[in-house]
């Protein structure tokens, strides 16, 4: 196993890693004042647009698509590292056309859409002229259990027919987002693998209504957000269906994978940038005549931090190998390892970089209280942690069974 740097790999981790630090983060502070002072946050600001043509006349574009055809060719874990330096920023993914929920959604139509699904959806989102969303989840039953869904997709004749209410739908908010992925269950006496499938659904289709954005600790992601979407009786061609009534299941564990790696490779970058955040706070603040780096137990939790930004960056890289040399079969209890261990490491990561800063840890002056929201909501997203962990401890223990 060996986790060193293709010259590809290496050049693409240079350039990004300069990209972020010398032309997004510095611009961070006044994009957010910006964002907020005009008539709605709900926006795509000039300097968005202008940093996406940036970065895709210097080829940092679509970067975790693993086929040469539609991105850069890495594989996941070349691409792993490029994820943590977007992590630092809540603008870099987009700024790279990185940003989820959509790369899940160009994987899933790389991998099983059809032609027409490609040109009509994929083209423009991998362009970046579009966003896209997600509906999976749902506010009146345990989404963790998806076949407790109601939300129906039904074939009738050549089209299907949608009903249902999904929230915690990400992306459309977005004033660019131009569809979703819904999940419904199709046929609830078929295997329980093979009763749902997943629908691309133009956002201004008839019966697909945005009712209302949901906040996180009183953030609400803007201008990407989270939302709850009702879709009544929406009337869509049988071809809107991805891959064929049915599959839903198989194409969600195909996505889950390399976005699990995604998402907790950027969450590392963001656990990083706070250490940094607080290590610069510990030795410029003084209280009691010391620097905060002196004072009471602080030394040690910022080692600890150290530590554990370590242990998780290297169990992400692992599994990251093994889907690129076994594929998920050989990978499923290590993605969901990662997926349990590595938010809550942020969490961590972030609390005491809180700490450190005070009251100013609280606020929107500093990133903290974002990335808290951030990180805290990853430890439900994809998967709350008892099911990763149920998951875990079953393949663990199989080795012991005696029938």
């Amino acid at each position: 196993m060996d986790f060193s740097h293709s010259a590809t790999a290496a050049d693409y981790l240079r350039r990004v890693s300069d990209f972020v630090r010398t032309e997004i983060e510095p611009v961070e502070p006044e994009y957010h004042r910006a964002l907020y002072a005009g008539d709605t946050p709900w926006t795509v600001l000039p300097i968005v647009e202008e940093l996406k043509a940036k970065a895709r006349e210097q080829g940092l574009w679509n970067l975790f698509l693993p086929d040469t055809e539609h991105g850069a060719g890495l594989s996941n874990a070349e691409y792993a590292p490029l994820a943590e330096q977007m992590g630092r920023s809540h603008l870099a993914p987009e700024i790279f056309n990185c940003n989820a929920p959509d790369t899940g959604n160009a994987e899933v139509l790389v991998q099983y859409g059809t032609p027409e699904q490609q040109e009509q959806w994929l083209a423009p989102l991998l362009r970046g002229e579009i966003r896209s969303a997600f509906s999976m989840t749902e506010p009146g039953v345990a989404s963790s259990d998806a076949t407790n869904m109601e939300a129906t997709a039904i074939v009738k004749g050549d089209e299907i027919v949608l009903n249902g209410r999904k929230w915690w739908s990400t992306g459309v908010g977005h004033p660019n987002c131009r569809f979703a992925i819904f999940m419904g269950l199709t046929d609830p006496e078929a295997d329980r693998h093979r009763r749902h499938s997943m629908v691309l659904v133009p956002m201004d289709a008839d019966g697909v209504k945005v009712e209302r954005m949901l906040s996180v600790f009183g953030h609400r992601d803007e201008p990407y957000g989270h939302g709850e979407v009702s879709f009544t009786d929406v009337r869509l061609p049988l071809s809107s269906v991805i891959a064929g009534p049915g599959r839903g299941f198989e194409i969600a564990q195909g996505r889950l994978g390399p976005g699990r790696i995604h998402h907790c490779m950027r969450l590392i970058g963001l656990a990083e940038r706070s250490l940094e955040l607080a290590c610069r706070r510990a030795t410029e603040r003084v209280a009691f005549g010391k620097p905060l780096a002196n004072l009471g137990g602080n030394r040690e939790r910022i080692a600890k931090a150290r530590i554990g930004i370590n242990q998780a960056r290297l169990l992400v890289l692992h599994t990251a190998w093994l889907l690129d040399t076994k594929g998920l079969a050989g990978a499923r209890s290590e993605v969901s390892q990662i997926k349990v261990a590595v938010p809550n490491m942020a969490l961590e990561v972030i609390d005491m970089a809180i700490q450190l800063h005070g009251g100013a840890g609280l606020s929107d002056d500093f990133p903290l209280a974002a990335a808290y929201s951030g990180a805290r909501s990853l430890r439900l997203a994809d998967g709350p942690d008892e099911v990763h962990m149920n998951l875990v401890a079953k393949i663990e223990l199989a080795a012991y069974r005696n029938d």
